[in-house]
């Protein structure tokens, strides 16, 4: 059964139910409050003919009769009528004449005046039947009710039908669209009719819908982009070998040497792609340790100064330093594994080194902010766009396409270096505006 029918099923059995209990108790208590109501007006009616009677004739003698004949009825009499001393002086069907009532009974009875004098207490027994017209207004009245009872079965069946099709027609387009995913269509868009909790699932369904079709479309590319990747120096070492081989070259260690280089060339971009397909896969080792940052940053400073001084570039570093009263500097740790993440320092001064000129400077700084460690490393090279700058860690990525490899690596490097700084629960990103040099972040949680 589809959820459309189950909705307006669900809808009908309520407004059914609903419906029927309000109709019951309805007729109960209309039947109940007219009897009261007519009741009242016979008992007043009743009085004032009997008070009529009495006037007339001074006696009760004969009463049951004229009652009887005005009232048109043919059964026995409806009321009693006692005196002051609880006697039955005029008998109904449930007392006889000369019986003591009760006094809650003589209570619960109207007294029947003349002239400012109690001459009786009226006792009504059982209440008259109901005339034609009394039972026509009651009949008229049910048929009202019931008429009502179906009208409104029928508007909640059609309020039903409304609502489960604007309730379910957001979910029939998800379930198309889910199908149209398991086809390998990705990035269809379903509309977000509503703010409610669809209109959520239907906005986190976009989201994700698009997410698998920009991963997708990266996969895709990282295919097509390894493929060219390894078939550079795969080209390299099978032409120069087959030139060797066939006397085109001579076998000169100048073209062994280039045969090498492409190979190591090779071996790094089949260790790099190793190595983010681990950390893809969750399976990248990593040995945390309370580690100095500011230590480890001047460890990877001393280890880069000669090429950055061959280069001429000045390289510098700005630790962050707190102080403790009487025992000096205070250590600016964090969780890490050093080694790990050596590599993605490594990663972002080699590019910084590769794309500053010479004079230039690269200046390394720490501090820290809302409670976490930032590093910032900020060269005075070219730049790159803001647009360039949100996908610099994106896998083969290069900001000038025209780059060689042999300018601008494997493009792997910096993805790497993402893909590690989110192990240690962190989170890297670029700033960069063209012509004004690039500034990398890396935030790291401060240990307490």
């Amino acid at each position: 059964m589809k959820l459309t029918t189950k909705l307006i099923l669900a809808f009908l059995l309520v407004s059914l139910f609903s419906t029927a209990i309000i109709v019951i108790f309805t007729r109960v208590a209309t039947n109940r409050e007219f009897d009261k109501f007519v009741n009242n007006q016979y008992e007043a009616d009743l009085v004032v003919q009997l008070v009529n009677y009495y006037q007339e004739s001074q006696t009760w003698e004969g009463v049951e009769k004229t009652i009887r004949r005005d009232r048109n009825e043919g059964r026995p009499l409806f009321f009693s009528i006692a005196d002051a001393e609880r006697k039955i002086i005029v008998a109904g069907m449930e007392h006889r004449v000369g019986e003591t009532v009760s006094i809650e009974e003589l209570n619960a009875g109207t007294q029947i005046q003349a002239e400012n004098e109690t001459i009786g207490i009226l006792l009504i027994n059982t209440p008259p039947d109901r005339n034609p017209l009394e039972a026509e207004f009651i009949r008229r009245l049910s048929g009202s009710i019931y008429l009502s009872a179906i009208a409104t079965i029928i508007i909640a069946f059609i309020l039903g039908a409304i609502l489960s099709g604007t309730i379910t027609r957001p979910i029939r387009e998800l379930t198309k669209a889910t199908h149209e995913m398991a086809d390998g269509k990705f990035g269809r868009q379903v509309p977000v009719r509503s703010r409610d909790e669809i209109g959520e699932l239907a906005s986190s369904f976009n989201k994700m819908n698009n997410d698998l079709a920009h991963s997708f479309n990266l996969r895709k590319q990282m295919t097509a982009d390894i493929a060219h990747e390894l078939r550079t120096p795969l080209s390299l070492i099978i032409g120069h070998a087959e030139a060797v081989h066939d006397g085109v070259l001579p076998a000169t260690k100048e073209n062994f040497e280039i045969i090498r280089e492409e190979a190591n060339r090779l071996e790094q971009l089949v260790n790099d792609l190793r190595t983010l397909s681990l950390a893809d896969a969750g399976e990248l080792s990593v040995d945390l340790q309370q580690v100095d940052i500011n230590t480890l940053l001047g460890e990877v400073k001393a280890h880069y100064m000669m090429q950055f001084n061959q280069k001429h570039i000045t390289l510098e570093l700005s630790p962050h330093v707190t102080t403790r009263d009487g025992t000096g500097p205070v250590p600016l740790q964090t969780n890490l594994d050093p080694i790990r993440f050596s590599q993605v320092l490594t990663n972002i001064l080699d590019n910084a080194l590769r794309y500053t000129p010479e004079g230039g400077r690269v200046d390394i700084s720490t501090r820290i902010n809302d409670g976490q460690i930032e590093i910032a490393i900020q060269d005075s090279g070219e730049g790159v766009t803001g647009e360039d700058a949100a996908h610099l860690f994106d896998r083969f990525y290069r900001a000038d396409a025209s780059r060689t490899r042999d300018e601008g690596g494997s493009g792997l490097g910096l993805a790497i270096a993402k893909s590690i700084v989110e192990m240690h629960k962190g989170k890297i990103w670029a700033e960069s505006e063209a012509g004004k040099g690039l500034k990398v972040f890396i935030q790291l949680p401060l240990s307490k």
